[in-house]
């Protein structure tokens, strides 16, 4: 719910920057560069399957409309994945947060133990879990991420 409340505010601000995603007069890096500022999410998301699917989604509609379309025999044809991605080198939204939340990780392991983000991170809490299946975490999406290395 959370994490769909912030692929949510992404397309918002999107929404509230359109005219200068679509403007002619502005250059791609500088779209690109707003979007990395202005919409791309944090690196403390813990993602699920599906929300990855719908970042993946929400990156390739962005895309399109930072690169528009594209003419070919005097008819205009939207871009596919594959010509999206060219500009950009690949660079995926997942591993980009995969790589900043390793980053993060990293960070937190060399604070010193004193600190109030070390000790948040280190808390366990007095109760027990609800019953069912666990909730995805943040410390789960770290184990995961380094045995995908």
């Amino acid at each position: 719910m959370v994490k769909e409340r912030r692929i949510a505010l992404g397309i918002k601000a999107y929404y509230a920057n359109l005219k200068f995603f679509k403007s002619r007069l502005v250059t791609k890096s500088l779209k690109l560069k707003l979007y990395r500022i202005v919409i791309r999410p944090s690196e403390t998301w813990a993602l699920e399957e599906n929300k990855i699917q719908k970042l993946l989604v929400f990156k390739r509609k962005i895309s399109r409309g930072i690169f528009g379309p594209t003419k070919e025999n005097q008819t205009w044809r939207i871009k596919n994945n594959e010509e999206l991605d060219k500009p950009i080198k690949h660079k995926n939204i997942v591993n980009y947060i995969k790589a900043q939340r390793l980053s993060w990780f990293g960070h937190i392991q060399r604070m010193p133990v004193a600190r109030a983000t070390n000790k948040i991170f280190k808390w366990n809490p007095l109760t027990t879990r609800p019953r069912g299946r666990p909730k995805y975490r943040w410390e789960g999406n770290i184990i995961q991420d380094f045995r995908f290395l």
